[in-house]
């Protein structure tokens, strides 16, 4: 038999402190979250290809053309090279722009080593997806690295972006993703799995 050593008696002395988290609304201890940085890489990776792939097919099929009437004109698909950030503000900010993708794009890979959240990995996944979407556009096309111009092809309402911006799959991903965020936030859930509840007062 194995000697686990004295054991105290002392009704003052407190057990050893374990870091394993509680839950919320019974108070009894459970099992860390599972890590949750799979569903982001597999999140982003997708969001990423599918906006390369359908901006090429819009520069091939698009680009010099008329818009193309979709849905009795609910949709149309226009062309449009833009020089500034999502939805066609900020524009003549381009370089600044692509730093900040830049930025972004590291906060959320350093963060995702404590990602625990099913939530938040969709919300990053989407955002990551879309920001390295919009990222390869100011990296490797014209006029030049960081001043690249962003495919935009996606026009609702009427052709030419005066009811709502052109827009592409990238900004969609990173709007859907941010307003997850949003959400959880605003629900008091953390990227890393835990939920911030108020106390209950005793009365």
């Amino acid at each position: 038999m194995l000697d686990n050593g004295p054991v105290s008696t002392d009704p003052n002395t407190e057990p050893e402190h374990r870091d394993v988290p509680a839950d919320p609304d019974t108070g009894t201890a459970e099992p860390p979250p599972k890590s949750r940085v799979a569903l982001l890489a597999v999140i982003a990776p997708v969001v990423l290809a599918l906006d390369i792939a359908t901006k090429v097919i819009a520069v091939a099929e698009l680009e010099g053309r008329e818009p193309v009437e979709l849905l009795g004109g609910l949709v149309h698909l226009s062309f449009l090279r833009n020089a500034g950030a999502a939805f066609g503000l900020a524009e003549g900010w381009t370089v600044v722009l692509a730093l900040i993708a830049c930025v972004v794009v590291g906060f959320i890979l350093w963060i995702a080593r404590k990602l625990r959240s099913v939530g938040w990995a969709v919300g990053l996944g989407l955002v990551l997806g879309g920001a390295l979407g919009n990222l390869v556009d100011r990296l490797f096309r014209s006029p030049g690295p960081l001043r690249g111009h962003v495919v935009d092809f996606i026009s609702v309402i009427e052709p030419h972006g005066t009811f709502f911006p052109v827009f592409n799959i990238a900004d969609s991903a990173i709007s859907a993703g941010g307003a997850i965020i949003v959400v959880l936030a605003a629900m008091q859930r953390d990227y890393d799995g835990t939920r911030h509840v108020k106390p209950v007062k005793n009365a």
